[in-house]
């Protein structure tokens, strides 16, 4: 067993080091943009939505994922081993060497990369479905027929062990996006939730990240800003709870305001300032 001390000083310096963040916008919105506002040598993407086309010129680079176990090895050459894993299932040492020597020259690419984005949260949650619709667990043992129960269990408990996993990545910035969607109930109602399959993974997300942050679009309304979704020609990031507009949002560093401009450089700067200095 690896107990050990962590010191103030190491702790400070790990946790400036790395930030686990979850980026949610309504469709067209801008999300995929965001990478321009990062540095391009020590960012990678994983593109799980064919959705490059609008940062075409972006001097990063990508890898595209098309379906959940290319995830799963993607996020296991991200996190590294995970000491408790099953040592014949994801994210063990097994896993890991067997994908080592299968993409040595992914495993060196990605060692230089200090930020990763994951694009989008939204797609990788349907591709998690499609394969758990394959898998026997989808399948009841006494009938041999579809079990919707038994999907979604699946669903929930491998991306919440692949968010997980990239939560624990060392050294790393973890940037996940998605879609944000608006929710009218019967009494008409207006929330806005994450679109993700299955609702275990989405309601368990907030307490995996440090931050739950917004993009939408806003107008100027004398000091403030005003919520228009539709006709509001400003892009500004919600990052904190309890905001005025109703919006998904946490701040576990402290340090943002409720709404800041669309630069996830000039944010992360502003989360992982040193009170020291």
């Amino acid at each position: 067993m690896a107990l050990r001390i962590v010191s103030a000083d190491e702790r400070l310096s790990t946790t400036n080091a790395k930030t686990t963040m979850a980026i949610f916008g309504p469709s067209g919105a801008g999300k995929t943009s965001l990478l321009k506002t990062l540095p391009p040598a020590e960012t990678l993407c994983i593109d799980l939505e064919a959705g490059m086309k609008s940062v075409q010129d972006w001097a990063g680079d990508s890898i595209p994922v098309r379906s959940f176990p290319d995830a799963l090895d993607i996020a296991c050459l991200v996190g590294g081993i995970n000491p408790a894993a099953d040592p014949s299932g994801f994210f063990s040492d097994g896993h890991y060497r067997h994908l080592s020597e299968t993409y040595p020259d992914l495993v060196r690419m990605i060692a230089g990369k200090r930020i990763i984005f994951v694009d989008s949260i939204t797609d990788l949650t349907r591709q998690a479905m499609a394969w758990a619709k394959t898998r026997p667990e989808s399948f009841s043992d006494k009938t041999g027929k579809p079990d919707t129960r038994g999907t979604y269990g699946l669903l929930a408990r491998e991306v919440i062990a692949l968010l997980k996993h990239l939560q624990h990545a060392p050294a790393r910035t973890v940037i996940f996006v998605g879609i944000l969607e608006r929710v009218t109930d019967e009494f008409n109602r207006v929330t806005w939730q994450p679109q993700m399959e299955g609702g275990k993974a989405a309601r368990e997300l907030p307490g995996i990240v440090d931050q739950v942050i917004t993009m939408s679009f806003f107008a100027a309304d004398g000091d403030s800003w005003r919520h228009e979704p539709e006709r509001g020609e400003v892009r500004r990031l919600v990052c904190r709870s309890g905001n005025p507009f109703g919006l998904p949002a946490k701040d576990r560093s402290g340090r943002l305001d409720v709404t800041e401009t669309p630069d996830l450089g000039a944010l992360l700067t502003k989360i992982n300032a040193n009170p020291k200095g």
